[in-house]
């Protein structure tokens, strides 16, 4: 395998590691073709193992032989490697590199809603997080505790954002997501009720249940759908009414509510983590 230097931030050949927007980005190359860089080495690693064809990696010169230390199915692939100096990666990125891993790939096309609907049985439910950082990390806690799969209502931030890839540590390469299909929230809620799937809002309504309780009760041992809403305005009245049942994270004295992606951590832990008998589909 051979390695090619890069020398001026200008360079053509990675192009995409620089100048591209994220919209730019998801439809480079064909319109159905996009790219999405990575960053960091576990990242590009998680990656790999889950099968997204990676392109090209760009590193710091001082690292190359790391890299191919810890992920050495690169040499002898077709992956073009370029190495470049700390200051041209940095000029390239736009920001200081600390880490100097970045890599480029064919962006992975999400499942269809019914296909991600019939094969999960713990879903997590996104609706209107437009902040890439909360989708990242929402689906690094989904991942960790339990969910095994995520639904996107319409105007979700785009998981496959740098920024989002690298908050969720290359999560959104290991669970299955899909973006809802059709007139939202009706389409997917009846085919999740269709499903038997039981679902659940995070909301703070007058009567949502204590999370813990929703645990001790027989449909949590069933397919179930956790359901939550946007930074500020929380879930729509629409999404409210088409779920089974709300519930709320007790909170301490004079705090009345989570960040979006801690809301996830702690309800996937309590709903998905913790034992309980196998889920079955109805």
């Amino acid at each position: 395998m051979t390695t090619s230097r890069i020398e001026n931030i200008s360079d053509p050949r990675v192009r995409s590691y620089a100048r591209l927007t994220s919209r730019q980005l998801q439809r480079r190359l064909e319109p159905d073709e996009g790219v999405v860089i990575l960053e960091s080495l576990l990242v590009i690693r998680t990656a790999l193992r889950e099968g997204v064809q990676v392109r090209s990696v760009l590193v710091d010169e001082r690292h190359v032989e790391k890299l191919l230390a810890d992920i050495p199915e690169l040499d002898g692939s077709d992956v073009e490697v370029f190495c470049a100096s700390r200051a041209v990666l940095s000029g390239i990125c736009g920001f200081s590199v600390t880490r100097g891993y970045l890599a480029e790939a064919r962006r992975p096309r999400p499942l269809p809603q019914e296909r991600l609907l019939r094969a999960a049985s713990r879903l997590v439910v996104l609706e209107g997080l437009t902040d890439v950082s909360n989708v990242g990390a929402a689906f690094r806690s989904a991942a960790a505790l339990g969910a095994d799969g995520v639904l996107l209502a319409p105007g979700c931030a785009d998981p496959l954002n740098r920024r989002a890839v690298r908050v969720s540590m290359g999560t959104v390469f290991q669970l299955p997501w899909a973006r809802a299909e059709g007139p939202w929230p009706q389409g997917a809620f009846a085919q999740m009720a269709g499903l038997g799937v039981w679902r659940v809002a995070l909301a703070l309504t007058p009567e949502a249940h204590p999370l813990g309780e929703l645990s001790r009760l027989p449909q949590a041992r069933g397919p179930m759908a956790l359901v939550f809403g946007s930074e500020g305005a929380g879930l729509s009245s629409r999404t409210l009414s088409a779920c089974d049942v709300h519930a709320v994270i007790p909170m301490a004295v004079g705090v009345d509510s989570l960040n979006v992606a801690a809301s996830v951590a702690v309800a996937c832990w309590e709903l998905f983590g913790r034992p309980h008998a196998p889920a079955s589909r109805p």
